[in-house]
C-alpha cells in the first residue's frame, strides 16, 4: 500500500494535450451554449427602436389608441430584464439536473429552453403579441442560466489539470463571440431593422439544434460517472477517448482518492454546503468574485458606451460600427485569456483585471466631467471604455467560472455553481433594474461606486484567493484547508484523506441534514 501511495506522489511528466475529441467536444458545448448567453444579452440592443414600434403598433390594433409612454418603458424594461431573472431560475436549477442527468445530459436537455422561445420569438411579430417575446425572454434566461454554470463545470472535469484554465476560458469566448455576432448581425443594412428583427431575435435556436445533433456523439464527464455514478468502466472508456491515450490509471487513481475522500460526505445539498466549515472560503470566495464580476459596472459601461461616442463626434449612423469594434476588443482579449491563464495563473489575471477596471472607471469619472469644457476629453472617455472592456475581458469575465470548478470537488461543485450561478444572475438583474436611476440621480459619480466595488473585490482576492493552476481537486482542497481550521491530508491507510475529529463530526453533521 506504502508502494502505490508513493507512486502516486511522484510528479506527473506526461501532460495532458488537446486531443481531437477535447477539442470537439470543447467547441461544441461552448457554441451550442455559451454563445447564446452572449448572443441573447445584446440581440435585444440593435433593434430596440423597431421592437417597440412593433409593441406600440400591435397595442393600436387591439385597443385603437396610441400606447402610454410608462406602459411601452415598463414593457420594454420587462423584455430586458426578463432575461437574467431568468438566468437566475436556471441558476437554481443546475445541482438537481446535473446529478441526475449528468453535465452533458443537462447540456442536451437545456436546448429546450432555447429551441422553444427562439420559435415564440420568430413568430411573434405574425401573432402580433409583445407578451410572446416577454415570456420567451424568461426561457431563454433558463437556458443561459443553466449553460453559463454547466459548460465551465463540464469542461472543466474533462480537461486535463495543465489545460483546465485555458478550456475553462472557452465558455467565455464564446460568451463574447455571441456579443460580437448579436452586435453585427443589428447593423441596421443586416437585420437590425424593421422587417429583420424576429428572425434575429429566432436565430438564438440554431446553435440549440448543432448542439443537440453533435453532442451525443462526446464522451460524458468521466469524473461524473466514476465518482458519482461509479460506473469505472464508461470513465475509463472516455478518459481514453479525451486523453487519447490507452493508459489513463494515473488520473483514474486521482479520482478514486476523490471518491473515497467524499464517500462519508455523500453529495451535497447547497444548506448542506452553506454550513460546512471545510468549504466556508471557498464558498465566500465564488460569492464575492461573481458578485464583483457583475457589480463591477460591466453592464453600465455598455449602456454609456453609445453616447460617450456620440460626445466625441461620432456621427449617430456609426456608432453600431463603434459597438461593434468594441464587441472585437472583448473577443480579442478573451482569447489572449485563452492562452495567457495557463502561463500567468488565475490569480494575476483577476487582479489586474480588477486593477485596470477600478482605474478606468475612476478616469471616466473625471472625463466624463470634464467632457463639455475641454475639447479633447471625449477621446479619454473612448479610451477608458475600451481599456475597461479589456481588463474585464482578462480577468473578471472568464475567471471565476474557472476557479469555481477548481476550489470544489466533485460532491460540491453542482451545489457550488448554482450558488455562484444564483449570485452571478441576481447581480445581474439589480444593476439593470439600479443603474437607471444611479445614473439619473448621480450621473457620472456613479462609476465612482463601481470603482469602489472593484477595489474590493481585488483586495480580498490579493488577501484570500490562492493560485489554483496545475493542481489536482484535492490539492487546492488542502490549500484551503489552513483557513478553514481543519486538516485535509493524504495519509497511508485505505482513506487517503483524514480531517481532524471537530470537522469530521461537522461533516456526519451536515450529510444527515
Amino acid at each position: 500500500m506504502a508502494k502505490e501511495n508513493e507512486d502516486w506522489t511522484k510528479p506527473v511528466e506526461r501532460k495532458g494535450r488537446l486531443t481531437v475529441v477535447l477539442a470537439l467536444a470543447t467547441l461544441i458545448s461552448a457554441f451550442g451554449s455559451s454563445f447564446q448567453y452572449g448572443y441573447n444579452v445584446a440581440v435585444v440592443n440593435s433593434p430596440s427602436v423597431f421592437m417597440k414600434q412593433f409593441y406600440n403598433t400591435t397595442y393600436m390594433g387591439r385597443y385603437s389608441r396610441p400606447m402610454e409612454d410608462n406602459f411601452l418603458t415598463l414593457l420594454w424594461s420587462l423584455s430586458v430584464s426578463m432575461y437574467p431573472l431568468g438566468g437566475f431560475f436556471g441558476s437554481l436549477m443546475v445541482a438537481p439536473l446535473v446529478n441526475k442527468l449528468g453535465r452533458k445530459g443537462t447540456l442536451l436537455f437545456n436546448n429546450i429552453f432555447s429551441i422553444v422561445p427562439a420559435v415564440m420569438m420568430g413568430v411573434s411579430e405574425i401573432a402580433k403579441s409583445y407578451e410572446i417575446i416577454i415570456v420567451a425572454r424568461v426561457i431563454v434566461g433558463i437556458c443561459a442560466g443553466l449553460s453559463s454554470n454547466v459548460v465551465p463545470m463540464y469542461l472543466g472535469e474533462l480537461s486535463p489539470k495543465n489545460l483546465r484554465g485555458a478550456l475553462g476560458v472557452v465558455p467565455q469566448l464564446f460568451i463574447t463571440v455571441g456579443i460580437l455576432s448579436a452586435q453585427v448581425l443589428g447593423i441596421r443594412n443586416i437585420l437590425g431593422n424593421s422587417t429583420g428583427w424576429p428572425l434575429m431575435l429566432g436565430l438564438t435556436g440554431v446553435p440549440a439544434v448543432i448542439e443537440l445533433l453533435l453532442l451525443p456523439f462526446f464522451p460524458e464527464s468521466p469524473r461524473y460517472m466514476l465518482i458519482q455514478k461509479g460506473d469505472e468502466k464508461t470513465a475509463k472508456a472516455a478518459l481514453q477517448r479525451l486523453r487519447g491515450w490507452e493508459d489513463v490509471e494515473e488520473e483514474l487513481e486521482e479520482m478514486r482518492l476523490e471518491e473515497q475522500s467524499e464517500r462519508a460526505e455523500g453529495r451535497l445539498s447547497v444548506f448542506s454546503l452553506l454550513s460546512q466549515r471545510s468549504l466556508r472560503w471557498q464558498l465566500v470566495s465564488i460569492i464575492i468574485m461573481n458578485m464583483g464580476q457583475q457589480l463591477s459596472g460591466v453592464n453600465a459601461i455598455y449602456y454609456y458606451a453609445d453616447s460617450i461616442y456620440a460626445s466625441a463626434g461620432v456621427k449617430e449612423n456609426d456608432i453600431q460600427y463603434v459597438t461593434v469594434g468594441t464587441g472585437a476588443v472583448n473577443v480579442f482579449m478573451t482569447i489572449a485569456a485563452v492562452f495567457v491563464v495557463e502561463a500567468s495563473g488565475r490569480r494575476l489575471l483577476l487582479l489586474c483585471g480588477f486593477g485596470i477596471c477600478c482605474a478606468a472607471c475612476v478616469v471616466l469619472t473625471v472625463a466624463l466631467n470634464f467632457q463639455k469644457t475641454v475639447t479633447w476629453m471625449p477621446y479619454i472617455s473612448i479610451a477608458c471604455v475600451i481599456i475597461y472592456v479589456i481588463g474585464h475581458a482578462i480577468g473578471p469575465s472568464p475567471i471565476p467560472y474557472v476557479v469555481t470548478t477548481e476550489m470544489f470537488r466533485q460532491s460540491a461543485r453542482p451545489a457550488a455553481f448554482m450558488v455562484a450561478g444564483s449570485v452571478h444572475w441576481l447581480s445581474n438583474f439589480t444593476v439593470g433594474l439600479i443603474f437607471p436611476f444611479l445614473e439619473a440621480g448621480l450621473g457620472s459619480y456613479s462609476f465612482i461606486i463601481f470603482s469602489v466595488i472593484c477595489l474590493v473585490t481585488l483586495v480580498y482576492i490579493w488577501l484570500v484567493v490562492p493560485e489554483t493552476k496545475s493542481k489536482t481537486f484535492l490539492e487546492i482542497s488542502q490549500m484551503f484547508a489552513k483557513r478553514n481550521k481543519v486538516e485535509i491530508k493524504l495519509g497511508d491507510g485505505d482513506l487517503p484523506l483524514k480531517e481532524t475529529k471537530e470537522s469530521l463530526e461537522g461533516d456526519r453533521q451536515v450529510t444527515s441534514f
